[in-house]
């Protein structure tokens, strides 16, 4: 049976190598056809529209954003509009420059300036890979923490935040995770938000990136971390997150960093020295766009129609080719943008050397841990956002004869 099934898959595998296949799973972009949706914000604002509520959006200034902007985010983060600074196109900008500003100046409850001591992340993976880019660009040494169905570890983060000084922070995505798509639980939440800390200045950097990202109609519920942490008497401890860059236009979203007020006022301070604000055109044609949150989650149901099939080919195609043959496990996600696979320890390499020699194209082995380095090497990040229905059929085929190659192998 084994021979057997390991012929066949190579037959298989050259026989794919041999179309000279061109297909790409690496990231979670939209699709075209996601971005059509939002064309006609491109003729919302033009030269006898571009004013809200009075205000010139040509001209430099406000630099907390619009307060209909603000009052909109507000309602989409779960704070008030007091609490909210809208920004540029990318969320990864203002996490970076949070973490700039934090090295460089401190935070709000904070001595001095991280840098001048040595800082630690703690880091819940499988995760993103671009909070563990900021912190190596930065110098911060990254902690691995496991994940569960619930969220973090919670038993090691509360150890490590409470007995090391230096560990300063915590990424994480809690609703739809990147990658293995799962939501943080009320219980973590709470946790997050009581849990005693050796630093008096810790930070939870809570990138909500799939806030409204749902694929089904029972989306999980996420408990709000603001009020949490209000309510535990640590209101200061958390930066929160969000962005339409996969809700509109991809390069051209607007993000919003949420907290509570005194946050708020310590970044508006340090960003007047930074900007004279933000693009306030853009974020007028979102404004006109939506109308109000019930009409971005009405396009976010447009999103979920488009993306639902791709998702369920995944899961089709895993199922069919590799179910019952305890060579992998994988998610089936509510939300979110990814599929997470894990192959057999030690074989997520192997998987994706294959698969790049047949023409398919995967997030390199690793590059959900810090440092890329998967201590059992076997997760692997699969993107069906941007590719067609047809070529993601035929790249999850790719995908599961090189995981039956390299198990069969083993």
């Amino acid at each position: 049976m084994t021979d057997a099934l390991l012929s066949s898959s190579r037959e298989r595998y050259e026989a794919f190598k041999a179309r000279n296949l061109s297909l790409d799973m690496t990231r979670g972009k939209p699709g075209p056809e996601q971005l059509d949706l939002s064309d006609a914000m491109l003729t919302l604002v033009n030269e006898t529209n571009y004013k809200d509520d009075g205000t010139d959006c040509r001209n430099y200034g406000v630099l907390a954003g619009l307060p209909d902007a603000r009052q909109f985010f507000a309602e989409y983060m779960g704070v008030q509009s007091n609490e909210v600074i809208v920004g540029g196109n990318a969320s990864l900008n203002l996490m970076y420059d949070a973490v700039v500003r934090a090295m460089l100046h401190g935070v709000p409850g904070g001595s001095r300036p991280w840098s001048r001591d040595s800082v630690k992340f703690l880091c819940p993976s499988p995760g993103y890979d671009r909070h563990f880019n900021i912190c190596q660009n930065m110098g911060i040494e990254m902690i691995t923490v496991g994940m569960d169905d619930n969220g973090p570890d919670m038993d090691i983060v509360e150890r490590l935040a409470g007995e090391d000084e230096t560990v300063k922070g915590i990424w994480c995505v809690p609703r739809y995770s990147n990658p293995t798509g799962i939501t943080y639980s009320d219980e973590v939440v709470d946790r997050l938000a009581a849990m005693k800390t050796r630093s008096s200045d810790f930070r939870i950097f809570w990138d909500n990136a799939y806030n409204e990202h749902h694929l089904t109609d029972d989306p999980q519920p996420l408990k709000n971390i603001l009020t949490a942490c209000r309510e535990a008497g640590h209101a200061e401890r958390v930066l929160m997150f969000g962005s339409t860059s996969k809700i509109t236009f991809a390069g051209a979203g607007v993000s919003v960093i949420a907290a509570d007020k005194v946050n708020i006022d310590d970044a508006l301070g340090h960003l007047f020295n930074q900007t004279i604000g933000f693009d306030k055109l853009n974020q007028l044609r979102h404004l006109r766009f939506f109308g109000n949150v019930d009409g971005l989650r009405a396009h976010m149901r447009k999103h979920a129609a488009i993306l639902k099939p791709k998702f369920d080919m995944v899961e089709t195609v895993l199922t069919r080719e590799l179910g019952g043959l305890d060579m992998a496990t994988w998610t089936n996600p509510k939300g979110g943008y990814f599929v997470s696979l894990d192959t057999q320890t030690g074989l997520a390499r192997k998987v994706v050397a294959l698969a790049d020699e047949a023409g398919v194209k995967l997030t390199g082995a690793g590059a959900t841990f810090p440092y890329n380095k998967d201590p059992d090497n076997c997760n692997i990040r699969l993107a069906p956002s941007f590719p067609s229905l047809g070529d993601i059929e035929l790249a999850m085929e790719v995908v599961c004869v090189c995981v039956k190659i390299a198990a069969l192998e083993a």
